[in-house]
C-alpha cells in the first residue's frame, strides 16, 4: 500500500514537497483553503510531472480531507507561533492516531508545538524553511535537520528520516534541548 502524506497549502513550498513526494512513490494530498491556489498548484504540477503521474497526488480544499488517510502530515503555513498552533490544533484532531506531524520551522520549539497536541510521540520539526528546502533539492538534496523532543518516539523518528531520503535528503536528528555529550 502506498503511504499517503498530506501537505496543508499549496504555496510554493506545498507544491514543491507534492511533486517531490509523488516523484518518491509517495500518494500526495494537497489541500488548500484558497481554489485559486489549488488551481495553480495543479497547473505546475501538470507541467512538472505530465498528465500520467498526476494521479499520485490530490487536491482538497480541506484539512479533514486531506489528513484522512495520511500516514505523515506537513504543514506549509507561515512559520509564526500562533499559524502552527492553530495547524497542529486542527492536524491532531482531524488525522487518523497513526498520523505524524511534520513542520517547517526555523525558530518555533517543536516542544512547544508537541505539548500542544494528544500526539507529542509523533511530533517532528523541519529545520529549514521553504526557500533553503526547495534551494538545496534543486542542489540535489543536501543535509537536513529534523529537531525532536525526548517525547518523539523512535518510529515516527525513522518514518519523517524515510521519507526525507527518499526525496534526496540526508536527514540529520537532533533532540530539541538535549545537551550534546549527555545521554
Amino acid at each position: 500500500m502506498t503511504e499517503r502524506v498530506a501537505i496543508i497549502g499549496a504555496g510554493p513550498l506545498g507544491r514543491w514537497l507534492a511533486l517531490a513526494a509523488a516523484r518518491a512513490g509517495f500518494g500526495a494530498l494537497l489541500e488548500d483553503v484558497m481554489p485559486a491556489n489549488l488551481h495553480h498548484a495543479q497547473e505546475w504540477l501538470r507541467r512538472e510531472l505530465g498528465p500520467l503521474a498526476l494521479p499520485n497526488v490530490a487536491f482538497v480544499s480541506t484539512i479533514e480531507d486531506a489528513v484522512r488517510e495520511a500516514d505523515l502530515a506537513i504543514d506549509c503555513v507561515p512559520d509564526e507561533l500562533e499559524s502552527k498552533l492553530e495547524i497542529f490544533w486542527l492536524l491532531d484532531r482531524m488525522a487518523p492516531p497513526h498520523t505524524v506531524l511534520a513542520t517547517p520551522t526555523t525558530n518555533l520549539s517543536i516542544a512547544d508545538l508537541a505539548d500542544c497536541t494528544y500526539r507529542p510521540d509523533k511530533c517532528v520539526a523541519i529545520a529549514a524553511g521553504a526557500r533553503e528546502l526547495t534551494g538545496n533539492a534543486a542542489a540535489g538534496g543536501g543535509r537536513i535537520v529534523l529537531r525532536t523532543t525526548a517525547k518523539t518516539s523512535s518510529e515516527s523518528i525513522a518514518f519523517v528520516t524515510r521519507f526525507w531520503r527518499c526525496l534526496g535528503f540526508m536527514p540529520v536528528v537532533e533532540c530539541e534541548g538535549a545537551v550534546p555529550g549527555l545521554a
